[in-house]
C-alpha cells in the first residue's frame, strides 16, 4: 500500500524526475517540460519545508517519487496566515488510484492538527479542469472569483484561472 511522508531535502532530484515526467503529458501541470529546472524544484522544496507543507509517495520499490504536493506561505507578512502556490503532481502511470486524494487529505490533516497559524490554502485551477474544480470543491475549497484571460493556451486561445480557498477550522490567532 502506497502511503505519503514529508518530503526532504534528498528527495530534490526524484522530485525533479516526477515533474519532468508529468509536464511531458498536455494538461500534466501548468509549466512546460523547460521550464521544470533544479532551481525551480530547489526553490519550492525549500520554501515547503521552512514555511509549509511538501508530501511525496514513493513507488513500490521507493525507486521513484510518483505523486508529490507542496505549498508555503508567500511574503509579505501580512499573508502569513496562508499557504498558496500549492501545486500537486502525479506520474500518469499512477493516476486514477487516490494518490491525489491521499495528499490532499494528509496535507489538510497536517495543517489542521499541526499549523494553527495556518487560516487558509489557496490554490489555482484552469477552468477547463472541471474534474479538478469538482474534486477541490469536494475536500472543502471554495471558489472565490475568476481570473478571466489569465491562461493563455498553446493552441493560443484564453482562458480563466478559478481561485480556490480551504479554511483551517483549528485557526487561531
Amino acid at each position: 500500500m502506497l502511503t505519503s511522508r514529508l518530503a526532504k531535502l534528498s528527495d530534490k532530484s526524484r522530485i525533479f524526475d516526477l515533474y519532468k515526467r508529468v509536464s511531458m503529458n498536455i494538461g500534466g501541470i501548468a509549466r512546460t517540460k523547460d521550464e521544470i529546472t533544479e532551481d525551480y524544484i530547489s526553490v519550492n522544496l525549500k520554501n515547503s519545508m521552512n514555511t509549509g507543507v511538501s508530501l511525496v509517495i514513493e513507488n513500490e520499490d521507493a525507486t521513484k517519487i510518483i505523486a508529490e504536493i507542496h505549498c508555503y506561505k508567500i511574503i509579505p507578512k501580512v499573508f502569513s496566515h496562508i499557504l498558496s502556490e500549492l501545486t500537486i503532481v502525479v506520474d500518469a502511470d499512477y493516476q486514477k488510484r487516490g494518490l491525489g486524494k491521499l495528499l490532499f487529505k494528509n496535507l489538510l490533516a497536517i495543517v489542521e492538527e499541526e499549523r494553527n497559524d495556518i487560516l487558509r490554502i489557496e490554490l489555482i485551477a484552469r477552468e477547463s479542469n472541471l474534474k479538478a474544480i469538482q474534486f477541490y470543491k469536494n475536500l472543502g475549497f471554495k471558489i472565490e472569483g475568476r481570473f478571466e484571460n489569465r491562461i493563455h493556451n498553446l493552441n493560443n486561445s484564453f482562458e480563466a484561472d478559478i481561485p480556490m480557498a480551504w479554511f483551517n477550522k483549528n485557526y487561531k490567532k
